[in-house]
C-alpha cells in the first residue's frame, strides 16, 4: 500500500515524540491510520486515529477519547481553520509537526486528490501564534530539513533549509 515512506521524517518525529512523551502512552493521532501509526505502536504507544472526519466541520471529534496526548503530524496545514480543533482538545499535551513555508517552493496541492492540499504552510512564528491564541504554551520544539536526491538549486536549498517544525505544547489552564 505505502511504497515510499519518508524515513528521515519518521525517524525525527519518533525521536521527538519519545523525548517529550515516553511510552507507554495513549495517543489520539489526528488523521487516518497510516504507517507512522504503526511505528508508534511498535514503540510502545497505544494509538487511536480519527477516521477521516472533516475536522473543520466536526472539531469536537477530538473529545471522543480520553488520552494522554493528542498528536497531529502534518495535519494542521490541511485544515481551513485549525484554531477550532486546537480549542476543542481537552487533554493537556499536544505534539504536532507541520511543514514550514519555503520561500522557494509553492504550497503543496495534489493534482489528483481534492483533499490532499495545504491551506496553510506556516512560518514557525505563525504556528506559535496559532497555538498561543488557541490556549497552548510551547514547551519545546525542533526543526529539521528534508533533502531530496536531485540536482539543482532547490534540492541544494532543501539540504540546509528546515522544512519541518515539531512542537510539544501544553494546555494553558484557564
Amino acid at each position: 500500500m505505502y511504497t515510499k515512506l519518508p524515513t528521515k521524517r519518521y525517524e525525527n518525529t519518533l525521536q521527538f515524540l519519545q523525548k517529550v512523551l515516553p511510552s507507554p502512552a495513549t495517543i489520539l493521532d489526528l488523521g487516518i491510520r497510516n504507517p507512522f501509526s504503526e511505528i508508534m505502536e511498535k514503540n510502545g504507544y497505544t494509538v487511536i486515529n480519527t477516521e477521516g472526519e472533516d475536522l473543520d466541520v466536526l472539531p469536537e471529534i477530538v473529545k471522543k477519547h480520553k488520552v494522554d496526548a493528542v498528536t497531529a503530524f502534518e495535519i494542521f496545514e490541511h485544515l481551513v481553520a485549525p484554531f477550532n480543533v486546537l480549542r476543542e482538545i481537552e487533554t493537556t499535551k499536544l505534539i504536532a509537526t507541520i511543514p514550514l513555508n519555503l520561500w522557494f517552493a509553492k504550497a503543496y496541492k495534489s493534482k489528483t486528490d481534492l483533499w490532499d492540499r495545504h491551506y496553510h504552510e506556516f512560518e514557525d512564528w505563525q504556528f506559535d501564534w496559532l497555538l498561543e491564541k488557541s490556549g497552548w504554551e510551547i514547551k519545546t520544539f525542533e526543526k529539521w530539513t528534508s533533502p531530496i536526491d536531485k540536482i539543482g538549486f532547490r534540492p541544494i536549498l532543501r539540504k540546509y533549509t528546515p522544512r519541518y517544525y515539531a512542537v510539544y505544547a501544553e494546555r494553558i489552564i484557564k
